[in-house]
């Protein structure tokens, strides 16, 4: 949609504003502030004690996420100097990463009830009256002041931190009537609400997709074929079901076999326990558990080393096409997919490897080890752990659903092409929920630089 400009505009002297609406503002945040502090931290351990919004994750996309906030005991002094007004604004100014840092929430009504305060990793910023705090908190979140943030912020002992002279030193453009503000606030708040609810149901749909795909592969994998596409594998669309014995796999066609994962491959193999001595200059790829999802390899963002650690990395057994590999530790563990062509690759931590046994379809093997029923199976060893980790031994002894080999080849190829489909709806919702974002962000920088007159838009005119 095309917006109507302003009718003159006069440089605003900074770069990355540009030209700004003949009557607006240009002003360092600081000039717009009555108060620019920071936060506490107080005893910890005080169940009945004063809420203290930590930092990063008690904040989610400008609004706040306190189901378990934390709680300390302040000196009432201190209380009284950060307790939170509706209005403030709580910018995030130390982080392990720049990208995290300058995050700004805007407390609202049900944050100030609780009669929050904020710690010391945070700065509280309260506007004077004559500057609605929503166009400050539009700015702070928009590329034009990210961008201020992120330059200006310093680093520590691998922290990127932000101090109350950064964060009012940021160049805030706004017109000098509270009216005027308003409007673009009421827009923005308009505007953003209509594509943030429209993200949301498009990521709703992603989730129920994904939920689709895995569902498919755990049904096709100790259920069969569907019926149609049984019929055009020239197999029994309704096959006679019988208990397999195992919990984890529950009934299974009659004429299948349960086995272990251990009677299924020729070759099981865990990886070097050593961190790999990574060469951004290297030949060779190293396969890490964030290189996997689901049946899926990408290797576009992989590490390398080079020829020796290579040779280091490979010396229990080298990776060949259609070996299976899989992530038996970290937040990601669990995933399965197949190698490629390329025979330049190694594994990194966390990883085992599979080859299959001439009676198992590799592909089979490897959609099984992506399903529901074996995921439930290594879940007992990481149940309760901060660090989840799978031992090699459960891995050997997964229970397995072993159909004819005939039939688990056409159980791959049913997946292969089903889940190519999935991914490709997902991957185009996925493109639309990008545009929005860029969309949504391009609107906010529009109007809080004043490229947009939203009381024309407002009006009509």
């Amino acid at each position: 949609m095309k917006y109507a400009a302003y009718p003159k505009y006069r440089p605003s002297g900074v770069e990355w504003i540009g030209d700004v609406p003949e009557h607006w503002c240009v002003k360092h945040l600081r000039h717009t502030l009555s108060r620019n502090d920071g936060g506490v931290w107080g005893d910890e351990g005080e169940p009945d004690g004063t809420i203290v919004l930590r930092s990063t994750e008690q904040t989610l996309d400008g609004g706040w996420k306190i189901e378990d906030p934390a709680r300390r005991l302040l000196t009432e002094s201190d209380r009284r100097q950060c307790v939170l007004d509706a209005g403030d604004l709580v910018v995030t100014k130390s982080s392990g990463s720049a990208l995290h840092i300058g995050k700004t929430s805007l407390v609202d009504e049900r944050v100030a009830a609780l009669g929050a305060c904020f710690s010391n990793f945070m700065q509280r910023l309260r506007m004077r009256r004559a500057i609605d705090p929503r166009i400050a908190f539009y700015v702070l979140n928009s590329p034009t002041g990210r961008q201020q943030l992120v330059f200006n912020s310093n680093t520590t002992t691998g922290l990127a931190n932000l101090t109350g002279s950064v964060i009012g030193n940021v160049f805030v453009a706004y017109p000098p009537d509270i009216g005027e503000q308003k409007a673009i606030a009421d827009f923005l708040d308009r505007e953003t609400a209509k594509i943030d609810t429209l993200v949301a149901k498009k990521r709703t749909l992603i989730e129920r997709l994904k939920e689709k795909r895995t569902a498919l592969i755990s049904r096709t994998v100790t259920r069969g074929l569907p019926p149609d596409a049984a019929r055009a594998a020239r197999l029994d669309p309704h096959p006679k079901l019988k208990p397999s014995g195992i919990y984890w796999l529950g009934d299974v066609p009659e004429h299948w076999e349960v086995t272990r994962l251990k009677y299924t491959a020729s070759r099981i193999v865990d990886c070097p326990h050593e961190t790999p001595i990574y060469a951004d200059d290297g030949e060779y790829l190293v396969i890490r558990t964030a290189d996997l999802s689901s049946g899926r390899m990408d290797l576009s963002s992989s590490y390398r080393v080079d020829a020796d650690e290579f040779r280091r990395r490979v010396r229990r057994e080298p990776l060949l096409r259609d070996d299976i590999v899989y992530g038996r530790e970290g937040e990601r563990w669990g995933f399965a997919a197949l190698v490629p062509e390329s025979p330049s690759m190694c594994l990194g931590q966390r990883m085992m490897q599979f080859r299959a046994a001439a009676h198992f379809d590799c592909a089979y093997l490897m959609w099984q080890l992506n399903s529901a029923g074996v995921f439930k199976q290594g879940a007992v060893d990481v149940a309760g752990a901060t660090a989840p980790h799978v031992n090699v031994e459960t891995i050997r002894n997964y229970w397995l659903a072993e159909p004819p080999l005939p039939e688990q080849r056409a159980i791959a190829d049913f997946l292969n092409r089903e889940t190519v489909l999935l991914d490709a709806m997902v991957a185009k919702i996925e493109s639309a929920i990008e545009r929005l974002q860029e969309y949504r962000t391009a609107l906010i920088t529009s109007a809080v630089t004043g490229k947009i007159d939203v009381l024309r838009e407002t009006n009509g005119d």
